[in-house]
């Protein structure tokens, strides 16, 4: 059981910033951040989970079945990660491709402490047997305002996994299989990498949010490992039996001249190729959400509309439907992973390509971060624009890709690889 205070905040904006500096003594915590933006499906701007009371970490063998045990059974909130590589378990298909992180396939936690933050107002809910901490750990954090972050970062050089000829000679094989017939799409992704580096992981997040300001922002710290995430994108959620997806295909890059900014939006929307991608994406993720759906429920709500964000312009588009009362929320997760934005048509002859192909296992990247409400309710975000590192074996990576299709242009999709990952160089090397 779990107790529950509401508290009003003077200002919402420092206090974030203490409660996240504060979650750092945790070994588990999960940190979710709208940056304010104006999201007609977002439950909270912000949503803070720290300290575990109980957890499961596991492979990707029967991963869904166990987490679908481990919601039913703990009946509570849970906060945690999906990997892509969860394929594995929803399709007979496998990783085997290089991994410098070791993240576990799936992670999630019942969180002992918990803050929901929407405008100046702030829910706290404890587990009763930690209650007795509220106002201690509400003291702690105001008195933290006048402490400075002190950086352990060293050099970051940072590496190419795919060089530049290598991905020309890729992409040429993804697109013969195009033309074969085997696939019509597929979103082919290359690691940039770092060996031997120590980052401050709270204030890396803290330049990357502050680069892109993204709508589904996440710290997520498990022990040693950390997803530091400026994520535009929303997988999927869950409200009663109300379900949304909100794919993203089709990205342009920002220009500081006003009038050449809106001229490469305007450019986006009506880019025939970036519409293409979009709408085949939408008809994919339509048929994930029709194996759980009630019949005739499923519907797109907008295609392809040009969202800004501070470092590109991207076509996002919204498809829902209605599942009935008694389906279990795993499930509807289960039936749609991994996210039809990250892996391509057909969604099995894409991943396997793309496993072929790519240098890299993709684990937390293009995978997912978010939560289970006590009701079954969930929000799940697309793991894009993010950093993940593991602190123990001093690696940090990034990845990047787009959608590959008949239309493609290699040097365009390079160097479009290249605006994506602008962010997380930065961040890393600044």
């Amino acid at each position: 059981m779990r107790t529950t205070q509401i508290h009003q905040l003077k200002n919402s904006g420092s206090f974030k910033q203490n409660l996240l500096l504060w979650s750092q003594q945790f070994d588990d915590v999960v940190w979710l951040d709208s940056n304010n933006h104006n999201n007609q499906y977002s439950n909270y701007d912000a949503v803070l989970a720290v300290e575990a009371f109980t957890a499961i970490h596991t492979d990707y063998f029967d991963a869904f079945e166990r987490l679908k045990e481990y919601q039913s059974t703990t009946n509570d909130w849970i906060f945690g990660y999906l990997t892509y590589d969860l394929k594995n378990t929803a399709e007979h298909l496998k990783s085997k491709n290089y991994d410098g992180l070791e993240f576990p396939d799936l992670y999630f936690f019942q969180p002992q402490k918990l803050f929901l933050i929407t405008g100046n107002q702030v829910e706290i809910q404890y587990l009763n047997m930690v209650a007795d901490d509220v106002e201690s750990d509400l003291l702690a954090i105001e008195n933290l305002s006048s402490q400075s972050a002190v950086e352990l970062q060293n050099d970051i050089k940072i590496k190419l996994r795919i060089h530049k000829e290598a991905y020309f000679e890729k992409l040429d094989k993804m697109l013969a299989h195009i033309q074969r017939g085997d696939i019509y799409e597929a979103n082919f992704c290359q690691e940039f990498y770092a060996e031997d580096s120590v980052i401050d992981p709270l204030e890396t997040y803290k330049k990357l949010n502050a680069i892109s300001k993204p709508p589904f922002a996440t710290f997520l710290k498990c022990n040693d490992k950390y997803v530091l995430s400026a994520s535009p994108e929303r997988y999927i959620q869950k409200k009663g039996q109300s379900i949304i997806s909100q794919p993203i295909k089709g990205t342009a890059k920002r220009s500081l001249d006003d009038v050449e900014d809106k001229k490469l939006k305007t450019e986006l929307a009506k880019d025939k190729k970036e519409r293409s991608e979009n709408i085949m994406i939408v008809d994919l993720v339509r048929n994930d959400l029709s194996h759980t759906a009630i019949k005739g429920s499923v519907k797109v709500d907008e295609l392809c509309k040009v969202y800004s964000f501070m470092q590109v312009h991207q076509m996002i588009s919204t498809v829902s439907s209605k599942v009935a009362k008694e389906t279990h929320p795993v499930d509807i997760i289960k039936n749609s992973y991994p996210m039809g934005s990250m892996t391509g048509v057909p969604k099995i002859s894409a991943m396997s390509i793309i496993e072929d192909l790519e240098a890299t296992k993709r684990g937390v990247y293009s995978g997912s971060v978010g939560y289970f409400a006590p009701n079954g309710d969930f929000d799940f975000n697309v793991i894009i624009r993010s950093i993940l590192y593991n602190a123990t074996h001093k690696y940090v990576s990034f990845s990047v890709g787009g959608a590959i299709t008949a239309k493609s242009d290699p040097m365009k999709e390079y160097e479009e690889c290249l605006t994506k990952a602008k962010a997380m160089r930065e961040a890393l090397e600044n």
